[in-house]
């Protein structure tokens, strides 16, 4: 098991094109830790942004009376990948993992799988 910081830091070594990474307590919008970004980046102002978009999508996934978790949430930007990843599991609760990568640099389907190997770790 490891703690935020270290999984912040496996993300951020082991993702290729990762930029930016930040623990998400979505009931609150804050960020329980960030990594990389920068002043184009701001991983606090991104953490309450998304937890709006994870608000949104539950509440629209009631009203449709969809039953299921959702697994990630990508949006692609021009020259970027913002990956919205819930917490599983009675530790992350609430809990969501954000990971932003530069589109040239990375791939997706190896982020997706490095970032559930890092959840299954994660130890809040």
């Amino acid at each position: 098991m490891s703690n935020v910081e270290i999984s912040l830091k496996e993300i951020m070594t082991s993702i290729e094109g990762a930029l930016g990474t930040a623990l998400v307590d979505y009931t609150s919008g804050m960020a329980l830790g960030t990594l990389g970004g920068g002043k184009d980046l701001d991983l606090n102002v991104a953490a309450a942004g998304n937890t709006d978009v994870i608000r949104a999508k539950t509440r629209t996934m009631e009203h449709l009376g969809l039953t299921g978790e959702i697994e990630d949430m990508l949006i692609t930007l021009g020259s970027q990948y913002h990956i919205i990843q819930p917490l599983k599991g009675r530790s992350g609760n609430g809990l969501f993992l954000y990971l932003v990568l530069d589109k040239e640099r990375s791939n997706l389907a190896m982020a997706r799988h490095q970032l559930k190997r890092v959840e299954v770790q994660l130890e809040v």
